[in-house]
Order: structure tokens, then C-alpha cells, then sequence
């Protein structure tokens, strides 16, 4: 009987504290997500958001998912993946590229980028000069390089085999590297903060 007893209130305590660790754990409530991935300076339609329940004590600045009207139609800053948490702060004038960098598009052929290359891969932007089979080069109109850069796109081959590889660099190096005539320059993966 004493073993009754025992287990009755071991199983109240329990039941007791329970339901004390939900209480403390905090409120829940539904902020917005995005249902899909987004662009910088997209416009917001309903479609973009899905509602998630989150703690209420999170910290972060989370829009509630009542306040989805206050949202809508606003442009996005950055470019995010779905399933990222909206905050104000992602909202606005696009911040992509930041102030003094710049967003150049290279195309490359197969052999003048690693297969492999991906949004966030650090490259160093190389001038190969008659890579076109011309035999000429083209480096004497060409001041500095190589240059350091972050991949921040990669669009599949098209039908003439070039994959266009967009980079962000430092806005005077992104015009050098606009200068260079296509099929000139090559892109070497390198270590995150590799430099040239």
C-alpha cells in the first residue's frame, strides 16, 4: 500500500511540474516567415509570407503575423531563402551591394570557372588574356588584377556553353573587371578571406 501511495504522488508531481515547465517556457505566438525565397527588391504580395509559431520570448525583432498588413507591399532589401523570420529590418531599399562594393556579371566558358562554384564561394578574378584563341592580348587596356570578389550568383550554361557568374567586388575593381572583353578573365576559387 505504501508503494500506492508513493506512485500516486510521484505521478501528481510530475503531472504538477509539467505543466509549471510549460507555463515558465513562455507564450507562443504566430510572426510571419517566408514561404519561398525572395529577391532583392521584390515587393511583398500575401503569397511571400506563411504565419509560424515562435516563442514570444525570443529577442528577435519579429513581425507578428497580425501586423502582416503593415508588410505588404513593401520591397526587400536582401535577397533571403524561404523560411527565413521577417523583421523590419530586411525591409526597405535594397542594401545589396553595400556602399563601395559593386555587382559585376562575367561570363565564362567551361575551364575559366570551377564547376563547382557557388553564391558565397571567394574567387579571385583573373585576366587570361587570349584565352579566345586570337592569340592577341588585351591586358595593356587593363589595369590590376587579379582581383578578390564573392560569388553572390551563378546562372546555368546557356546555349552557347557561358555560365554567367555574377561577382561583388569593390566598385573600382568591378569596373576594371567590366572592362575586360568577354572570355578574358577566369575565376579561381580561394579560401575564404584568401585574398588574390
Amino acid at each position: 500500500m505504501p508503494y500506492l501511495v508513493l506512485g500516486v504522488l510521484l505521478v501528481v508531481i510530475c503531472v504538477a511540474g509539467s505543466v509549471i515547465t510549460v507555463l515558465q517556457v513562455g507564450k507562443r505566438e504566430p510572426v510571419l516567415s517566408l514561404a519561398h525565397p525572395v529577391q532583392v527588391g521584390q515587393v511583398l504580395a500575401p503569397s511571400d509570407l506563411r504565419e509560424v509559431t515562435v516563442s514570444a520570448d525570443s529577442g528577435a525583432d519579429l513581425v507578428l503575423a497580425s501586423q502582416s498588413s503593415s508588410v505588404l507591399g513593401r520591397p526587400m532589401a536582401y535577397a533571403l531563402p524561404a523560411g527565413t523570420f521577417l523583421t523590419r529590418s530586411v525591409l526597405g531599399r535594397p542594401q545589396v551591394p553595400a556602399a563601395g562594393q559593386a555587382i559585376v556579371a562575367v561570363a565564362a566558358k567551361p575551364g575559366q570557372i570551377p564547376p563547382q562554384l557557388s553564391r558565397g564561394t571567394a574567387v579571385s578574378v583573373i585576366v587570361s588574356p587570349g584565352s579566345q584563341g586570337s592569340g592577341s592580348s588585351s591586358q595593356g587596356g587593363v589595369s590590376g588584377g587579379p582581383w578578390p570578389a564573392v560569388v553572390v550568383g551563378v546562372e546555368g550554361a546557356g546555349s552557347d556553353q557561358s555560365t554567367v557568374v555574377s561577382l561583388q567586388l569593390p566598385a573600382a575593381s568591378a569596373r576594371q573587371v567590366a572592362s575586360v572583353p568577354p572570355g578574358e578573365l577566369s575565376l579561381v576559387a580561394v579560401a575564404a578571406g584568401g585574398g588574390q
